[in-house]
């Protein structure tokens, strides 16, 4: 059910009010009991994307098994190179 946006002309009184879509819209202002509302355009509902082919950060779940590793902040592994040992030589 989708949440309307009602001001009314006479108090300048604003509220939300949960309706179905086949009521018909409000008249009454709660405030000052006068038949002066307006139900305004509202801006509607967050868009949610949900499945694969988005981007990782959207909505990714650390328990789903393919692409889990892509939540997890990438630590940088420590790289080992080979030091050049200056004590021992094996050409003698």
């Amino acid at each position: 059910m989708p949440t309307y946006d009602y001001k009314c002309s006479n108090c300048a009184h604003t509220f939300e009010e949960l309706q179905s879509m086949k009521e018909a819209a409000l008249v009454l202002c709660p405030k000052c009991g006068k038949e002066t509302l307006i139900r305004l355009i509202g801006g509607g509902g967050g868009m949610v994307f949900k499945g694969s082919g988005f981007y990782l950060t959207d909505y990714k779940n650390a328990s789903s098994g393919k692409g889990s590793s892509a939540v997890s902040p990438a630590t940088p592994k420590a790289e080992s190179k080979p030091t050049p040992s200056s004590g021992s030589s094996s050409k003698e």
